[in-house]
């Protein structure tokens, strides 16, 4: 369904990058802008840029730029008309809505049908849950059995899938989605007598990623039948949306309380997240019963460095916290670990004890990873020096997968200290794994590392892509058109009776004109069209703004203006300290004239070269006249450019 270009523009224009972005990345004040961790690639020193200014993002590390719509589409993998959905429902704009025709569902994208679908099979679990008598009295009983209220259910959209085997099923069949899309996504089981519904009888939890998008469910069974033997939990298998590895749930209720507390606390289930929920601690999410993954680290690591992993008190729980912390210190993070008591888990434990009891133990238990694995591990060695031999080696083992060396070096005196060994022969211990996880990270050669060049010779040079002549001359101009171009400068005009005369153009005009009355054309097309842009802007006094360029239609001006309209260069504070450093806006005219010169040189000095080889081969007496002429105008040309710009061209 097409987006009128009008409703688009408003978005658009509505759109602050700032608060997008920020919804996702956790971002720092930095002068005018915002930084942090790039969500594109991993990093340990943010390079990602935030400009509220020109309402553009720029990765100065991986190189992705664009505005509120591109970002959605790079982090999300959404299509530009569902991101410029998201913003409408977030920026409260409405886009007149129809149902859509055969012909525009069989033009959607797999990914869009698949989202779509599980759009749908929400709203039927939701609304089977609260208006049917099967609903109300088997799935919303069960969820007020246990203690959660309305605000909570209606919060995580809680559902009731009907025990009829294909009541699903049928219903989605009835409304055009077909057999393979319900199989394909999960929803739906291909059995002996055709397909039948996967959640058939259970009530459902609904997986959403971090725009709040469904992209799986969870089903708990509630009538276990031993020979039947199914599982008590049902899970959506993995599909072109669906990738458990990266999935938290509650990401989406969570991540502007983790981003505000500055700390994450780790779960396994979905009862756990909806107990903490209710009772008000919202920082909460769950690896949902699988193994914590570097991509779930990754995914916390954009709001906070810092997780604390509340774990069941028995043996599997406090064996899961062991198994994370390594992933977690790999990844430059804080962890801390909570152990509940035996009986408990965080769903019982948040229900039996006031608030401010739950607080005041997750404060009190959390314990380092150093000390909580130091002390859990002494409980087994015991007095046994081989189990504690072995248990130091594990203990350093787990501080050498820090990456901050200072952080490594305070793990050891910790660990020195609760072990009651010297510091000195934990150090050795540790450089000792430091330098066999080095070896192994140069590979096979790793064994006989050369003493001075430990890099490989079979390493290939990376091919350089040929750019045209002037190349990022053309790009300095066309930044200059981009930041600048309806500005205002004087230049003096001399008439041919010698008559001077100071007239106001544009510096667009400044550069359009000259280019144009000698004849050059910008070799790369992207290059060419923002001329042309600005070219027509002039001639109609309406020039287009940032926006236009960074959410062009167009996908390589859109990428280029985002790239050109960045920095990561700052001045920020020299004025306080009595130092006034000009600009390029306080220089414009004089920055435009260079940037055209030196344009105009590169090109007469490839077209110098063309002449000289065609010299090389001329035979005929005629075309070899032609030819010097036309080099004497060039060299003359050059020499008057170059007397500008104060180069001395050799002879």
């Amino acid at each position: 369904m097409a987006i009128p270009r009008e409703i688009v523009e408003q978005i658009l224009q509505a759109a602050r990058i700032e608060e997008v972005v920020s919804e996702f990345v956790t971002l720092k004040k930095r002068g005018a802008n915002l930084i942090g961790c790039c969500p594109f690639h991993n990093e340990k020193t943010p390079s990602f840029n935030v400009n509220p200014a020109r309402n553009i993002f720029k990765c100065f590390g991986c190189g992705k730029a664009g505005d509120s719509a591109k970002f959605l589409m790079e982090h999300e993998h959404l299509t530009y008309p569902e991101a410029l959905r998201y913003l409408a429902k977030k920026y409260n704009i409405k886009i007149e809505e129809r149902e859509a025709t055969a012909e525009e569902i069989a033009a959607q994208t797999e990914r869009e049908r698949m989202f779509n679908i599980n759009e749908f099979a929400d709203k039927y679990f939701v609304d089977t849950l609260w208006n049917t008598e099967e609903g109300k009295t088997i799935g919303l009983e069960y969820f007020r059995e246990r203690g959660f209220l309305n605000p909570i259910i209606e919060q995580f959209h809680l559902g009731y899938s009907p025990a009829k085997w294909d009541a699903f099923t049928e219903y989605a069949k009835q409304n055009g989605y077909s057999d393979e899309l319900l199989e394909k996504i999960g929803l739906s089981i291909k059995g002996n007598k055709g397909l039948y519904d996967r959640y058939h009888g259970r009530v459902m939890f609904p997986i959403q990623n971090l725009t709040g998008k469904v992209i799986g469910f969870g089903g708990r069974i509630l009538v276990n039948d031993p020979e039947k033997k199914s599982p008590k939990y049902q899970n959506s298998p993995e599909s072109e949306i669906y990738d458990k590895k990266q999935t938290l749930y509650g990401i989406f209720q969570a991540r502007s309380a983790i981003a505000k507390l500055d700390e994450c606390i780790l779960v396994e289930g979905y009862f756990d997240v909806l107990r903490m929920h209710q009772v008000g601690i919202e920082n909460v999410v769950a690896s949902s019963g699988t193994s914590l993954t570097i991509e779930q680290i990754r995914l916390v690591k954009r709001y906070t460095s810092n997780i604390t992993m509340l774990y069941d008190g028995d043996a599997a729980g406090i064996h899961a916290a062991i198994r994370g912390t390594d992933m977690i210190l790999a990844e430059g993070m804080n962890v801390r670990v909570v152990v509940l008591p035996p009986e408990h888990d965080p769903d019982t434990f948040a229900k039996d004890f006031p608030l401010d009891y739950v607080q005041n133990y997750l404060k009190t238990n959390a314990k380092d990873f150093i000390r909580f694995k130091t002390e859990l591990l002494m409980k087994d060695a015991e007095n046994d020096p081989i189990k504690r031999g072995q248990m130091v080696r594990d203990i350093v083992e787990t501080i050498s997968v820090v990456p901050d060396s200072i952080f490594r070096i305070s793990y050891v005196k910790e660990c020195s200290r609760l072990l009651d060994m010297p510091e000195q022969t934990l150090i050795n211990e540790l450089n000792k794994l430091l330098r066999v996880k080095f070896k192994k990270s140069l590979g096979p050669e790793g064994d006989s590392v050369p003493e001075v060049n430990v890099v490989s010779e079979k390493q290939e040079e990376p091919i350089e892509e040929q750019l045209p002549a002037g190349y990022y001359q053309e790009r300095e101009l066309v930044k200059q058109l981009l930041l600048y171009g309806s500005k205002i400068i004087t230049d003096e005009r001399e008439e041919e009776d010698g008559t001077k005369i100071l007239e106001q153009l544009t510096v667009a005009q400044f550069i359009i004109d000259d280019l144009k009355m000698n004849g050059f054309l910008f070799k790369d097309p992207i290059n060419q069209k923002i001329f042309d842009i600005f070219d027509r802007a002039i001639d109609e006094n309406n020039f287009p703004d940032n926006q236009f360029f960074v959410s062009n239609e167009d996908a390589g001006i859109a990428n280029l203006a985002a790239d050109l309209l960045s920095t990561p260069y700052r001045l920020d504070g020299w004025k306080n300290k009595g130092i006034f450093v000009k600009t390029e806006e306080d220089v414009l005219k004089i920055n435009a004239l260079m940037s055209i010169e030196r344009y105009k040189d590169l090109i007469l000095e490839e077209r110098c070269k063309q002449v000289e080889e065609e010299l090389k081969t001329a035979t005929d007496e005629a075309d070899i006249l032609i030819l010097l002429k036309q080099k004497k105008n060039l060299d003359v040309l050059r020499t008057q450019i170059n007397r500008e710009l104060g180069i001395v061209i050799a002879k």
